[in-house]
């Protein structure tokens, strides 16, 4: 009897349609929590499903599902693709947030209660080593068990239980740090729009030189 991968290995139409109908959510979800962009996260479903078309000769005869192969693959992806943007991103994250995050993002983000957390956490995951960072994104925001990430990253499931319990307690304190600096900034930013620095008025003292009132004909002799 034939495995179920086999239809993926030879290339069946049908079985990548399903496997897109499937998985695609979740990977995209995944792309969506790493990289903080959506048109991005858009770039890498497509480029994962591309490689996994060109690689259908290496998904293997292990397990009833290809998930762990698949997010193996999206993986890779979002290593190259996020590379040359990663300084830009993180640069973007630390920037004021005036826009709300979209409503269909609750579906998609994971629920964060607002726009800044979603920066605040992104920019402190970004500060993670890349090892504590995939574990926990793929353990965490996109729901894949201990053992399917194992497979998914290629190390042990121990190995994927210790870095997960590091990433947890560094990512706490960092995107707490994170959030704290935000709202301080924005209270700083609110103070001064609120007391903007006065205009000197005629006849104020400024810098030790009285600036006094003249008639306006004076300033045209």
């Amino acid at each position: 009897m034939n495995h179920p991968h086999s239809r993926l290995r030879a290339g069946d139409p049908e079985a990548f349609r399903e496997l897109f109908r499937e998985h695609s959510s979740l990977v995209y979800r995944h792309a969506v929590r790493v990289t903080g962009n959506w048109a991005l996260a858009e770039d890498v479903v497509s480029l994962t499903f591309l490689e996994a078309w060109r690689l259908r000769g290496k998904l293997r005869d292990e397990g009833d599902s290809p998930r762990p192969w698949l997010m193996g693959i999206a993986v890779n992806v979002l290593r190259n693709t996020t590379r040359a943007a990663r300084r830009h991103n993180m640069a973007m994250a630390r920037m004021p947030v005036t826009d709300p995050v979209p409503d269909f993002a609750d579906e998609l983000v994971g629920r964060m209660a607002d726009s800044e957390q979603l920066a605040a956490a992104r920019t402190a995951l970004g500060r993670l080593r890349r090892s504590e960072r995939e574990v926990f994104a793929l353990c965490v925001w996109s729901g894949l068990g201990y053992a399917e990430a194992a497979a998914t990253l290629g190390i042990p499931v121990g190995t994927v239980r210790s870095r997960l319990s590091r990433a947890r307690t560094r990512l706490r304190r960092l995107a707490d740090d994170e959030l704290r600096a935000a709202k301080k900034t924005g209270v700083q930013q609110n103070a001064a729009k609120k007391n903007p620095e006065p205009l000197p008025i005629p006849g104020q003292v400024q810098g030790g030189r009285s600036i006094a009132a003249r008639p306006h004909k004076e300033t045209h002799r």
